[in-house]
C-alpha cells in the first residue's frame, strides 16, 4: 500500500545501542488480549464531514473495528488532564498507549510508574517529547512514532507562514472581514520574498523539504545543524550551512524553528538569543513551542524586535485562554494543525497500524520509528 510506504520512507538510524537494559518490557507476541488507549482531539460535528477524518476522537485512526475483532480493548478518548480524567482511570492496566502531537497526553515519569502493565507508546504522528523519555528508557518501554508521516504537511505550512508574514496578510484579511478598506496600514510593512535571508534552526527532514520548496523563490538561504546535509541538497538549493547559530541569526531576515525538543534546545530562544537577531525578524516555528521562551517572544513582539510571529505549537497545549502569544501584535498563530491534514492522517494512521500489527506478531518496527528502545534514545533526543 503507498499510504504505508509513505509513512515509513524516510530514514531515522540511531546509533549503535549499548547493552540491553535488563528493565526492558519485551515487546512478545502474547495471544492474551491487549488494553489499548488512544487520547486524541475530539471532532464533534465535523468528524462525520469527511470519511478520511480519522484523527480524532470519533474515528480513532480507523483502527476500532480491526482491533475489537482480535478480541483486544480499544478505549479513546480526549480527556487526559488532572487526576480525574478518563486517561487517568486507564494508566494502570493499558498495554499501549498511543497519543499525538496535536492534543498531547503528557507522559510523566509518574504516570509511567504507575502504568505497571505498559509495554509500548506510539505516537501518530512525528515528535514524542510529550512524553518524558529518559523514564520511558529507564523503565525499558518502546517509545516509537510514524517517522516522515507529516514532514511534507508540515513544510508546506511553514512556506505558507513566511508568505503570510512577508506580506502582511492578515491586517488585510481583518479589513475585509471588518469591513474597513486602508491599503496603507497593510502595505507599509509588506515586502517581497525575493533577495530575503532565511535561515532554518535545523535542517532535517522538514528542513531539508522547506529549503527545496524556498528555491524558486529566489532568497539567500541559510541552515544550521549538527550534521551537514549532503553535498548534493546544498548544491540543488543553494543554501550554506552556518556552523555557528548566532552568526547565522544575525544574518536573517526570516528565521524558522525545524529542531526537536530537548533539554539543550528547551527554551533556547530567550531574551538574550532574540537580541542577537536582526531588529525586525519574521519568525516561524512549527517545531514546540517550549523552545522558546514564551514571554521573552511576546515582549519583542510588543516592542517591534520581532516583527512578525507565526506557528502552531504551543506550550502547554491546549493552550489556556490568557496564554501571551494570543494577544501579542503581528502574530499568525493557529492550533496545532500542520501535521494533521487529512494527508497526513492517513499516513499517521497507517503506520500506527503498521506498527500495532507488528507488536502482536512480536516482530521489529521500521528503525526509523524507533524514538525509544531497549532503554537506548534516538540520537536527536540525547
Amino acid at each position: 500500500m503507498a499510504m504505508k510506504r509513505a509513512a515509513s520512507s524516510a530514514v531515522r538510524a540511531l546509533s549503535a545501542s549499548s547493552a540491553v537494559n535488563s528493565f526492558t518490557r519485551h515487546l512478545s507476541s502474547a495471544p492474551e488480549s491487549k488494553k489499548i488507549v488512544g487520547v486524541f482531539y475530539k471532532a464533534n460535528d465535523y468528524a462525520t464531514k469527511n470519511p478520511n477524518f480519522v484523527g480524532c476522537v470519533e474515528n480513532s485512526l480507523g483502527i476500532r473495528d480491526w482491533l475489537e475483532s482480535q478480541g483486544h480493548k480499544y478505549i479513546v478518548t480526549d480527556d487526559k488532564e488532572g487526576p480525574g480524567c478518563e486517561l487517568e482511570k486507564h494508566i494502570p492496566d493499558l498495554d499501549v498507549l498511543i497519543t499525538t502531537p496535536f492534543h498531547p497526553a503528557y507522559v510523566t515519569a509518574e504516570r509511567i510508574k504507575r502504568a505497571k502493565n505498559l509495554q509500548l507508546l506510539l505516537t501518530a504522528g512525528i515528535g514524542s517529547d510529550h512524553i518524558d523519555l529518559n523514564a520511558a528508557a529507564e523503565a525499558g518501554l518502546t517509545v516509537a512514532e510514524v517517522t516522515g508521516s507529516n514532514v511534507v504537511s508540515v513544510a508546506e505550512d511553514e512556506l505558507m507562514r513566511i508568505l503570510i508574514l512577508v506580506r502582511n496578510f492578515l491586517p488585510g484579511y481583518h479589513q475585509v472581514i471588518n469591513g474597513d478598506w486602508n491599503v496603507a496600514a497593510i502595505s507599509y510593512r509588506a515586502y517581497d520574498l525575493e533577495g530575503k535571508t532565511v535561515g532554518t534552526v535545523g535542517a532535517g527532514r522538514i528542513g531539508r523539504l522547506l529549503l527545496q520548496r524556498l528555491k524558486p523563490f529566489n532568497c539567500n538561504l541559510l541552515y544550521h545543524d549538527r550534521i551537514k546535509i549532503s553535498p548534493e541538497l546544498e548544491k540543488e538549493t543553494g543554501a550554506k550551512f552556518e556552523e555557528d547559530l548566532d552568526t547565522m541569526l544575525s544574518k536573517c531576515d526570516i528565521v524558522v524553528v525545524n529542531t526537536p525538543l530537548t533539554e539543550k534546545t528547551r527554551g533556547m530562544f530567550n531574551k538574550e538569543k532574540i537580541s542577537k537577531m536582526k531588529k525586525g525578524v519574521l519568525i516561524v516555528n512549527n517545531a514546540r513551542g517550549a523552545i522558546m521562551d514564551t514571554q521573552a517572544v511576546a515582549d519583542a513582539c510588543h516592542s517591534g524586535h520581532i516583527a512578525g510571529y507565526s506557528g502552531d505549537v504551543w506550550y502547554p497545549q491546549p493552550a489556556p485562554k490568557d496564554h501571551p502569544w494570543r494577544y501579542m501584535p503581528n502574530q499568525a498563530m493557529t492550533p496545532h494543525i500542520s501535521g494533521t491534514t487529512i494527508d497526513a492522517q492517513l499516513r499517521y494512521a497507517a503506520g500506527v497500524k503498521d506498527m500495532l500489527e507488528r507488536y502482536f506478531k512480536g516482530e521489529e518496527f521500521p528503525a526509523q520509528n524507533y524514538i525509544v528502545k531497549e532503554g537506548e534514545l534516538a540520537s536527536q533526543y540525547r
